[in-house]
């Protein structure tokens, strides 16, 4: 496997330098110095020392991964949004699993899409989830084809420069049209639930009203930081969980699962360095559970 870039600054630059500035970690820049990889400039092996000249092309190549006995293949169906060599964007249906765990240890998104490359015949055949939603979220994943586009994904979502989108269906009716919910959340020991507390890490979330009805509230949220549940748990803080959020008290619905949708995922593509941005349309439970809790 292969990635070129063609250098278009106007001073020399080392290639450590350079591919850190496009994203790359130590990591994989160690591996691929140590020889699990080729640096090229011009086409040409050379040494990780070397400085790539204005308009030259730089291109690494590295072994493909083995694949994860661990993980199973499934053949069952996902839904690809967007593909190229290095990325799938997938819309995931509510109760599908991200990854495996002990209650789905076959049929996830991870084990499909593992299954969709094999079908594929690829030769990297350990894809890496970047993003990662809730068993009853729907929406938007972004995964890496490679471990190379995984590494030059990673400080983006460090440093939360990848914008991510949801809708959720809430109750009652939020007064503010726009809020910003700066509340630490925490774990406790032995417990699925998170809580809002003063010992927990810091979750920013902002949200803006789309519409209103008589006892719910759709709102468009966007996460500046990346706590297990910050949504569910952000939302029930303020006394407006999401509908069908049992775990958080929510109101139930005939849905069984809490309304919520990655409905946008927007990022800046390390390799071609153009900026990518996906949307997914509201499933139709939203619509429905709408027109349904509107009409009591």
């Amino acid at each position: 496997m292969e990635n070129t870039w063609i250098y278009r600054g106007s001073e020399p630059i080392k290639i450590k330098k350079y591919l850190q500035e496009l994203g790359m970690g130590h990591r994989l820049f160690n591996e691929i110095k140590k020889g699990q990889g080729t640096f090229l400039v011009d086409h040409r092996p050379v040494r990780p020392t070397t400085k790539v000249l204005p308009n030259q092309p730089l291109t690494i190549q590295v072994q493909p991964e083995p694949a994860d006995p661990t993980v199973a293949v499934s053949d069952q169906p996902l839904k690809v949004v967007y593909e190229d060599k290095n990325w799938l964007v997938v819309d995931k249906p509510v109760g599908i699993s991200s990854i495996p765990g002990p209650s789905t240890p076959n049929d996830t998104i991870l084990n499909r899409v593992k299954g969709y490359l094999t079908a594929q015949g690829a030769e990297d055949l350990q894809p890496h989830l970047i993003t990662r939603l809730d068993r009853d979220t729907s929406g938007l994943l972004l995964v890496a084809k490679h471990h190379v586009a995984s590494s030059m994904i990673s400080q983006q979502v460090q440093q939360h420069r990848m914008l991510k989108e949801y809708t959720a269906l809430v109750a009652g009716r939020l007064t503010d049209d726009h809020g910003l919910i700066d509340q630490p959340i925490a774990r406790r020991p032995d417990q699925v639930q998170r809580v809002v507390a003063e010992d927990g890490q810091r979750a920013l979330t902002e949200y803006w009203v789309k519409q209103r009805g008589n006892d719910w509230t759709l709102v468009r949220i966007q996460l500046h930081t990346g706590r297990t549940h910050q949504i569910r748990v952000h939302f029930a803080y303020l006394g407006h969980p999401l509908i069908g959020d049992a775990l958080y008290g929510g109101p139930a619905t005939a849905a069984d699962h809490q309304l919520l949708h990655a409905a946008k995922l927007s990022f800046k593509d390390p390799f071609t360095l153009r900026q990518l941005t996906f949307t997914a349309p509201l499933p139709a439970a939203f619509e429905e559970l709408m027109t349904k809790v509107s009409g009591k």
